[in-house]
C-alpha cells in the first residue's frame, strides 16, 4: 500500500494525458489531419506503455504484475508501429487502435480481477478495461468509417479512460495514505 501511496501520480499522469489529447480531438476535430492524429496516437500510446512499464519496475510485490509489464510492452511496440509508418490509412490505424484497445482492455480486467482482494479502485479499472474492450468492438464492428467518425470514437474513448485512470489515482493516493498514516503515530 505504500508503494501505491509513492506512485499513485503515474497513473495520474497516463490520465491527464488521455483526458487532455481526447480533449483537444473533440475541441478541433477539422483541423487536424489524419497525420497529426496519428502522430498523436502514436505519443500516447508511447506515455501510456511507458507508464505502464514504470509502474511494473516500481511494485515488485504486487501480485499479477506482468499484466502490466505486457500492456506496457504493447504500448511501446503499438508506437514504433505508429512512427515508423505514419502514412497507414485510416483503416488500417482504425483497426490498429481497435486490437491495442482489446487487448488493453483484457489486460486491465485480468489485472483487476486478480488484484480484487488487495487493489483499492480496482472498479475502477475493471471499467476501464471494459470500456476499452466496448471500444475495440465498436471500432471493428465499421472498418470502413471515415477519419472524422475515427477521431471522435478516439476522443470519447480517451475522455472516459483518462476520467478513469485520474480517479483510479486518487483512489490509490487516499488508500496508500490511510495505510500510511497508522504507521506514522
Amino acid at each position: 500500500m505504500e508503494m501505491m501511496a509513492k506512485y499513485w501520480w503515474l497513473n495520474l499522469i497516463r490520465g491527464l494525458v488521455a483526458l487532455a489529447l481526447g480533449i483537444i480531438l473533440l475541441a478541433m476535430p477539422a483541423i487536424f489531419s489524419i497525420f497529426l492524429l496519428v502522430m498523436f496516437v502514436g505519443a500516447y500510446f508511447l506515455v501510456d506503455g511507458v507508464f505502464a512499464l514504470i509502474f511494473f519496475l516500481t511494485h515488485s510485490k504486487t501480485n499479477h504484475r506482468w499484466w502490466i509489464f505486457v500492456e506496457g510492452i504493447a504500448g511501446l511496440l503499438a508506437a514504433v508501429v505508429v512512427f515508423t509508418w505514419p502514412g497507414m490509412t485510416a483503416v488500417f490505424l482504425l483497426y490498429f487502435i481497435a486490437f491495442w484497445a482489446l487487448i488493453t482492455g483484457v489486460f486491465e480486467i485480468i489485472y483487476a480481477i486478480g488484484q480484487w482482494k488487495t487493489l483499492p479502485g480496482k472498479g475502477w479499472i475493471l471499467t476501464g478495461g471494459i470500456l476499452s474492450i466496448v471500444v475495440g468492438c465498436i471500432l471493428l464492428s465499421n472498418p470502413v468509417a471515415g477519419a472524422l467518425a475515427l477521431m471522435w470514437v478516439i476522443a470519447f474513448y480517451l475522455v472516459l479512460f483518462g476520467i478513469m485512470l485520474i480517479i483510479f489515482s486518487f483512489v490509490q493516493m487516499a488508500k496508500g495514505k490511510s495505510v500510511a498514516a497508522p504507521a506514522a503515530s
